[in-house]
């Protein structure tokens, strides 16, 4: 029974499926997911992939996104996400976790996941959050060298190698577009410019720059809430929302967690609480049931 404990899709083609969407004239919308429950959400509700956000992650371990997760962590949690929906899963994976050895080496780690893409940055590590002040970059020869040693170690030419920069909130759009086509001329399959402001900007990025570009659509940070029509109007190919179902999900915690301390019940919020019902029916508990009942339907011959 094909796609129950694990996707039906192989690995090999949700690649195919990703790079394929990167140059439709349609954007691939991206949400991120904090857990493989979210995840199967995702695809039910019929976005065209799934974003493992490395600020959600550590976020979710009670830590800031200063670079403080390892690969192993990072990839671990990712390959949860990937095995149980049938999307591309791109994920965040920071500076590529040391010098471009280890950027190799990620590489390699996501492919044996199931990942269908990653992205790597220019900044220093450790890294912060790309919507911060206070941010560094490494020279771009040291950018190139991180991503010419992930796209050598690529074994599938399928998965996807996004290069994100921090330039354009350091030394300007200018210097951003000057590096992201020199990561493109590296083997960069996509290109992503963290915290661009204005839709003009954004507008601007685009006309400089001939390869496929992800857009960054994080609440409270410096871009503004571009919709992702107008993204796709203006030659997007992606757009992300790295930490949307983590704020959701911590402002709902919390607002609940505050009535039950206050109220000593939890029955004033069951009118915003998933139900029983709705769960089993995410998780296919119905099919797990039947898959079930279809193995073992035999008796035992207690005379054998």
């Amino acid at each position: 029974m094909t796609g129950l404990i694990a996707a039906a899709t192989s690995a090999a083609d949700k690649r195919v499926a990703f790079r394929a969407a990167l140059t439709s004239p349609d954007i691939t919308r991206l949400p991120g997911a904090i857990n493989p429950l979210t995840a199967k959400l995702v695809q039910e509700i019929g976005f065209e992939g799934v974003y493992v956000s490395g600020g959600a992650f550590s976020a979710g371990l009670g830590l800031p996104d200063i670079g403080l997760t390892t690969l192993t962590e990072v990839v671990s949690h990712s390959q949860q996400i990937a095995r149980v929906v049938d999307l591309p899963v791109l994920i965040d994976a920071d500076t590529g976790f040391g010098e471009p050895m280890s950027a190799a080496r990620t590489v390699l780690a996501a492919e044996d996941a199931g990942i269908a893409g990653l992205h790597l940055e220019d900044q220093v590590n450790p890294k912060r959050c790309g919507h911060l002040d206070g941010k560094a970059i490494v020279t771009i020869d040291a950018m190139v060298r991180r991503l010419r040693a992930a796209v050598t170690a690529r074994r599938d030419s399928n998965f996807v190698i996004c290069a994100r920069t921090d330039a354009a909130g350091i030394d300007g759009i200018d210097a951003a577009i000057d590096r992201a086509t020199a990561y493109a001329d590296a083997g960069a399959d996509l290109i992503f410019t963290e915290a661009l402001h204005t839709e003009a900007d954004f507008t601007k990025f685009r006309s400089a720059v001939d390869i496929p570009l992800l857009a960054n659509m994080t609440e409270f940070g410096k871009s503004a809430l571009i919709p992702a029509h107008i993204l796709q109007d203006i030659g997007y190919n992606a757009v992300i929302y790295p930490v949307t179902t983590l704020r959701l999900a911590m402002g709902a915690i919390e607002t609940g967690l505050r009535e039950i301390h206050a109220s000593g019940t939890q029955v004033g919020l069951l009118d915003r609480m998933q139900t029983r019902s709705r769960l089993y029916e995410v998780l296919e508990y119905e099919r797990y049931t039947d898959f079930d009942s279809g193995i073992f339907d035999f008796a035992l011959d207690r005379n054998q």
